[in-house]
């Protein structure tokens, strides 16, 4: 079975994230983080949701493991990166401009 924490920081340092970036692009609380690597606490699934919704994944994508796992190149990462750091309105226009192309 998959160490949740582990998983978390993993995805969070191929990021290059601080855990205060990890917590605005997750809606949640810096402490929030902290504390679960502090006392060794697991996240509850609708923290974890939030945590995958900030990283752009889903529960699954969180939980594979071998060729199930994710992979993503060092331009899908920053494009990843850039697209957390865009508002609502932002993210909707670039998806049209990528539907038009």
């Amino acid at each position: 079975m998959k160490d949740i924490l582990k998983e978390i920081e993993r995805l969070r340092l191929d990021r290059d994230w601080t855990e205060y970036e990890l917590a605005k692009h997750a809606g949640l609380s810096q402490s929030t983080i902290s504390t679960w690597y502090r006392k060794q606490q697991i996240p509850t699934i609708h923290t974890l949701e939030k945590v995958c919704k900030g990283f752009h994944i889903t529960l699954s994508q969180f939980f594979a493991e071998g060729d199930d796992a994710i992979s993503l190149t060092e331009e899908q990462k920053v494009l990843l990166d850039n697209w957390s750091a865009l508002n609502a309105r932002q993210q909707e226009m670039i998806l049209n401009l990528l539907k038009g192309l």
